[in-house]
């Protein structure tokens, strides 16, 4: 009896112990605002790393995605969230980090690593039915909502409107460019007769958009989305093409909404991005995070309507945007964790 008792109070110990350990790892990340895949996966694994002792997580939110990455390689903070396209960005040392120039931009960006990939959102063409818009051939003389008035998201927007539609961005429509907090705003107060920015099925801004009147949301042309100049766009470092069916789209967004495509498809550019932490992570560190992330996929599903769409646990590469000119490999940590879960995740990823 003696020995038993014994026994399972040192394997008590033992556990408590090793919870302790992680414990005392005391961690920063920061994310992007409220209502966004960015901000709910640091969230939750802030929420699962505490209930198993793993880490404690102090998150900043609201945060500008471009300082905090940078701050994640140079070894000031732990995690960060945000799409692909800004390490491939650093990498090269051009956008927001020309500054830090190429060479020192390729040694910071080689300091990334992933713990896991998701989808933040997708580009796709949307109005009030009341704007008459028939569909992406019908946006000459138009207001259309680009995104806000600097960044990628702007940049990429209406790079899709040329390949999309021919048109050149205020020449021959109006480029409507907005802080991401006033974006649902300018599409209710008419101020933009269209919006193309990356949203889910739906998001926090299609919500607020769609209370306020009937909208139609317009599929890509499968015969552009198909051609040789649309694929370079949708494929490039930070972005995937993005095919989901049409009655899931629906089915996402209500019955307050017509999904307007040429079939049964639905088709945008994704962007694509993850939750990504500096190379000298311990790989124990980086197993564990990952690891919870993992084990709670079906909780964090279950935490917004959009995550359903957020392909979280999707390891492709093609969906997930990794390989290629993409410079971001998975921490050893992690590829550890997502192996033992029994996923694939691809030889081109790995460290």
């Amino acid at each position: 009896m003696y020995k038993k008792i014994a026994t399972a109070a040192l394997a008590a110990a033992s556990i408590i112990s090793a919870s302790g350990a992680y414990a005392q790892a005391n961690l920063t990340a920061e994310t992007a605002g409220p209502g966004t895949v960015v901000h709910l996966a640091p969230t939750a694994l802030m929420e699962y790393a505490a209930e198993r002792g793993v880490a404690n997580i102090q998150l900043k939110d609201g945060q500008t995605t471009t300082d905090y990455l940078l701050a994640v390689a140079e070894g000031r903070t732990d995690i960060a969230s945000g799409p692909f396209i800004l390490p491939f960005l650093l990498s090269r040392g051009a956008g927001p980090y020309a500054n830090i120039g190429k060479e020192a931009g390729a040694e910071l960006s080689a300091n990334l690593r992933l713990l896991y990939p998701y989808t933040l959102g997708v580009f796709y063409l949307h109005a009030y039915d009341s704007k008459g818009i028939s569909g992406w051939d019908d946006l000459a003389g138009r207001r259309v909502l680009n995104g806000p008035p600097t960044g990628g998201a702007t940049a990429n927007s209406r790079n899709l409107i040329r390949v999309f539609s021919g048109l050149k961005p205020d020449t021959d429509y109006e480029s409507v460019t907005v802080n991401w907090g006033q974006a649902a705003a300018t599409v209710v107060d008419g101020t933009a007769d269209a919006a193309l920015i990356p949203e889910l099925f739906p998001s926090g801004r299609i919500t607020q958009e769609s209370a306020a009147g009937a909208m139609t949301a317009y599929s890509m042309p499968k015969d552009i989305f198909e051609s040789k100049a649309a694929k370079k766009l949708l494929t490039k470092p930070g972005s995937t093409a993005y095919e989901i069916p049409v009655a899931e789209v629906k089915a996402g967004l209500g019955d307050n909404w017509t999904v307007l495509s040429e079939d049964d498809t639905f088709r945008g550019m994704a962007v694509v991005g993850g939750d990504m932490v500096n190379a000298s992570m311990s790989e124990a560190l980086a197993y564990e995070l990952a690891k919870t992330h993992i084990e709670n996929l079906n909780d964090i599903a279950a935490k917004a309507p959009f995550t359903a769409y957020a392909n979280f646990g999707n390891l492709d590469a093609a969906v997930s945007g990794l390989c290629g000119l993409n410079p971001i490999k998975y921490h050893t940590g992690a590829v550890r964790a997502w192996e033992e879960a029994g996923y694939t995740v691809p030889d081109c990823a790995k460290p």
